[in-house]
């Protein structure tokens, strides 16, 4: 069973902590509470914004990608058969 990977980025205009799916980085995304429009972007990813590198925001989001499935092998590996 495959679970989702999430950054946490705080919402500009309601201040909350929001947990966004990896997979929506550099997208648009509407936070639940206060229905508030931001792009979903990392703190690593907000750096490269600011320099306006695009092909690192794909780089990062390749890491968080691999990161993650490099974690689930691993739990995977640990469970008892």
């Amino acid at each position: 069973m495959s679970h989702g990977i999430f950054f946490v980025q705080e919402c500009p205009t309601c201040g909350r902590r929001l947990h966004i799916r990896v997979e929506y980085l550099g997208r648009q995304v509407v936070c639940q509470h206060c229905r508030g429009r931001l792009v979903a972007c990392d703190s690593a990813t907000r750096r490269a914004e600011e320099g306006g590198a695009a092909d690192t925001i794909l780089r990062r989001a390749d890491e968080l990608l691999r990161q993650a499935s490099q974690y689930e092998s691993r739990s995977r590996s640990m469970r008892p058969r």
